[in-house]
């Protein structure tokens, strides 16, 4: 699949969120690269769980205003990952939609 209409699925799962908490998470960024740094190449007949996203920050039950800023929290979703463990688009984007509600999950 094409980055542009990966991207595409992914604006169209965060306007799936309800609107109470997508006004909890508006300042968390969602990225999407190709795969996560250091990921070892499977090899043939490894059972190995994908990693399809991850939360990068604080989670806002940890902050404090004596914090100092770290950066912007984001999270970053993996697309050849998420690819691997779909077999349609229908699946890309149910899978895209689960996987930024758990990282999500994380922010909270």
């Amino acid at each position: 699949m094409k980055r542009e209409h990966f991207v595409k699925l992914v604006e169209e799962a965060l306007d799936s969120i309800p609107p109470e908490f997508r006004s909890r998470i508006r300042n968390v960024a969602v990225l999407v690269e190709d795969m996560p740094p250091n990921q070892p190449s499977p090899q043939p007949e490894q059972q190995r769980p994908l990693l399809l996203g991850l939360f990068h920050g604080v989670p806002t039950t940890n902050k404090s205003v004596f914090d100092l800023p770290m950066g912007p929290d984001h999270i970053v979703l993996y697309q050849k990952n998420i690819e691997a463990v779909c077999s349609n688009e229908a699946e890309v984007r149910e899978q895209i939609r689960l996987t930024i509600i758990h990282e999500l999950g994380s922010a909270a």
